[in-house]
């Protein structure tokens, strides 16, 4: 059913709660695990004037690279078959277009469980994906637990 698997991560435990239900899918149909970080182009624009944009946009990528190959770790260690990649650009937008671009079957992802005037405000690439997706998308709540450290 299922051959290529997508989880887009930032690192975050809404994200990683999304990571262990993805690598359990995947370890169950031997499916391969895409792992995605996105460098969001907005986090770059909003940098403080002193840092350079290079320096920034290089500081994203890093974080982004060592989040995608803790997943990576944690997925081959389970057994599971395993892709990495780091794109640039707004996070609906990338993940819409790899899963895309690589055929993926489905994409897991995590979500706040925002609703009301906080859904609102701070939008959600979570059901931005969902909407525009043209495969399955599993999403993951974060549980009140993980929400309370953050």
């Amino acid at each position: 059913m299922y051959d290529r698997i997508l989880v887009p991560t930032d690192g975050s435990e809404c994200a990683d709660s999304a990571v262990e239900h993805a690598i359990d899918i995947a370890r169950q149909y031997d499916a391969e695990l895409h792992v995605l970080s996105v460098v969001d182009a907005r986090d770059v624009s909003h940098s403080a004037p002193a840092i350079s944009i290079e320096q920034v946009e290089q500081t994203l990528r890093e974080r982004a690279e060592s989040v995608v190959e803790e997943v990576a770790a944690r997925a081959e260690e389970a057994g599971v078959s395993v892709v990495t990649a780091v794109e640039p650009g707004l996070p609906d937008d990338a993940v819409v277009e790899y899963a895309d671009e690589h055929d993926c079957d489905l994409i897991v992802m995590g979500t706040h469980g925002r609703t009301g005037l906080e859904r609102y405000l701070l939008g959600s690439v979570t059901e931005r994906t969902v909407r525009r997706s043209t495969v399955p998308v599993l999403t993951v709540r974060q549980t009140e637990s993980e929400s309370e450290t953050e």
